[in-house]
């Protein structure tokens, strides 16, 4: 006669939502966090993104040399262990002088990105909630800017109305809030709805009460990566009217009018002043990106399948 099986049933695997080490479920910030932090690219990002401002915002005390630091006897230097990235026609130190440069040039994306999601996430969400004449004719505005070559129009507006930061950030901001009002509105059209909207309502919440407690919470996520996305595409516009020689203009320096003012020495022996303004655009822009899509894939942990 065969003894009974003593073993013990299969484990069953753990499961997505593990417990913390208290013994509790994870709240939904902790396991936000925890899904950015495995996407590799994203946390490299950041750590990249938070160099270069600390090192821009701070360069007072990060830069070698102060800022504008002539020495025309010495000239155009290539990089040595005094000068990391050389200097440029007027001896000054380009390190120093594309960390300065950088300050402009992540403000403005910042500034940008941040006014034109928080417009566009106002007009969006007042459309999609709201519906009827005000839905009409805020896409068909939207639609309108969506329509216009952004380039032209903000050639024309910034050499009528001054090249200042704050000029190119109110520019820029007016032609940049209409994708993500087209985002939010979807979204809004879809949440209101749902049962805690109508049940809301019956209880007699405010329709202003209604937008602040129970949908812009569902939207955050949509609206922190478009935050950062558009700091990308802001700093690209921003070095594209500068290096045409609309934006940023000195004795102000931007990374796009040191490109600008380097695009002549291809092939020459001063080309390298060409690479650290374009390095600092092409990892701005990478770390931006991949920081998006970490974000993306924390709020969304489905999207990337």
């Amino acid at each position: 006669m065969n003894a009974p099986s003593t073993a013990s049933p299969p484990t069953p695997p753990p499961s997505a939502g593990a417990l913390a080490p208290d013994g509790t479920e994870p709240g939904p910030r902790r396991t936000t966090l925890r899904r950015f932090l495995r996407h590799r690219l994203a946390v490299v990002g950041l750590f990249v993104l938070v160099a270069l401002a600390v090192g821009c915002f701070g360069a007072d005390w990060v830069a070698p040399y102060p800022r504008n630091a002539q020495d025309v006897l010495l000239g155009a230097t290539p990089p040595s262990g005094a000068h990391w990235l050389g200097t440029d026609q007027l001896g000054r130190d380009y390190l120093s002088e594309v960390l300065y440069a950088g300050r402009i040039s992540l403000a403005i994306g910042l500034s940008v990105a941040v006014l034109s999601t928080a417009v566009g996430t106002v007009l969006g969400g007042l459309a999609g909630y709201l519906g009827g004449w005000a839905e009409e004719w805020t896409m068909r505005v939207t639609d309108l800017f969506l329509v216009v070559p952004a380039i032209a129009v903000l050639a024309l507006a910034i050499q009528g109305l001054g090249s200042s930061p704050v000029t190119i950030v109110l520019v820029l901001t007016a032609l940049g809030w209409t994708l993500i009002a087209r985002v939010v509105r979807a979204q809004v059209l879809s949440l209101r709805e749902k049962e805690y909207i109508d049940a809301a309502r019956v209880l007699g919440v405010s329709d202003l009460r209604i937008l602040w407690r129970h949908l812009l919470p569902n939207l955050l996520g949509v609206i922190v990566v478009n935050v950062s996305l558009s700091v990308a595409g802001a700093v690209i516009l921003e070095s594209t009217l500068s290096f045409l020689g609309f934006g940023v203009q000195p004795p102000r320096s931007s990374w796009g009018n040191m490109l600008s003012q380097a695009s002549g020495m291809v092939g020459t022996s001063q080309s390298y002043l060409l690479y650290a303004p374009g390095a600092a655009i092409l990892l701005t822009v990478l770390a931006v990106n991949f920081v998006g899509d970490g974000l993306r894939d924390a709020f969304d942990p489905q999207g990337r399948h």
